[in-house]
């Protein structure tokens, strides 16, 4: 199998410190949205200058560079054991280049790797085989203040009053944005899964928002639950970095599993302003990066 540490190590790179241009124009019209002046405003000035400093630098969007999450589904021609090995060589070479900042903390004696690189699951790596020969690697960097403000919550929910339905799943997630305030880094993003167990629950929230901020979900009952809970989480009056204001949420993506009889689990990641999410794609000798 080929080698394609550096090309993986570019994907680390346009992640890190080029926010993509649909997260940016989300931003801009946040910008818009907020009084003249007001500190809601300056906020979202100062994230704007910020993301155009990082492309213009190449440096990290946030000093805090996440979790890399990377999401691989691979064709025929590619063996899964070398792409883990070269995805961990290119995340701690990426970490030599400063494009991460080393985040990997053994959790028993609190120290740092140095390198990005801790146990099997630090940085998290997802295979998927799919038939053909093409590869495609999503990489998501995700914040651990926005990873903090997670939530998930099991239906029903008496003291919410959230049922085991639609209505009850808008619920909990509007809870869940109530509940984070300011600390998930707003205006963010939502990825939200309903079913599946408790650890699954977790892992489709995370690839409900993979999806483009544009995309539009292929059921409609859950494309309008996704523009009703948006809509209305900016009425919390949350706004950005907490100071007040209109834009809370900028998108939100919702994806259903099935689930055992006895449980209704409904799942929220929430993503910061620093959406960082890229997709290298290899078909043949053809590298592309979306």
């Amino acid at each position: 199998m080929r080698d394609i540490t550096s090309e993986l190590v570019e994907l680390v790179r346009i992640t890190s410190t080029d926010l993509p241009k649909s997260i940016q124009e989300a931003l801009d019209k946040a910008r818009a949205v907020e009084t003249e002046g007001s500190a809601a405003q300056a906020a979202m000035v100062s994230i704007l200058e910020n993301v155009e400093m990082s492309r213009r630098n190449q440096t990290p969007i946030c000093q805090d560079t996440g979790t890399p999450l990377f999401f691989v589904k691979y064709g025929q021609s590619w063996e899964p054991g070398a792409l883990k090995t070269q995805i961990r060589a290119a995340i701690a070479e990426a970490t030599k280049r400063s494009y991460l900042r080393p985040n990997a903390v053994d959790s028993l004696h609190g120290k740092n790797t140095g390198n990005n690189l801790g146990d099997d699951n630090f940085p998290t790596i997802h295979l998927q085989e799919i038939p053909g020969d093409e590869l495609i690697v999503d990489l998501m960097l995700k914040g651990g203040g926005c990873e903090n403000v997670g939530r998930q919550y099991s239906l029903p929910d008496v003291g919410l009053g959230a049922d085991r339905d639609l209505e009850g799943v808008r619920k909990v997630v509007l809870d869940a944005v109530y509940q984070a305030q300011g600390q998930g880094c707003a205006p963010g993003f939502l990825g939200v899964a309903i079913g599946g167990d408790r650890g699954s629950g977790y892992l489709v929230s995370k690839e409900a928002l993979l999806a483009g901020l544009h995309t539009e979900n292929p059921d409609p009952e859950l494309a309008a639950l996704e523009q009703r809970i948006t809509e209305e989480a900016n009425t919390l009056g949350i706004g950005p970095m907490g100071f007040g204001g209109k834009s809370t949420v900028l998108g939100t993506k919702i994806r259903a599993s099935h689930r055992l009889p006895a449980s209704f689990f409904v799942t929220i990641s929430y993503m910061c302003w620093a959406y960082r999410h890229r997709t290298m794609t290899i078909e043949g000798t053809e590298v592309k990066y979306a």
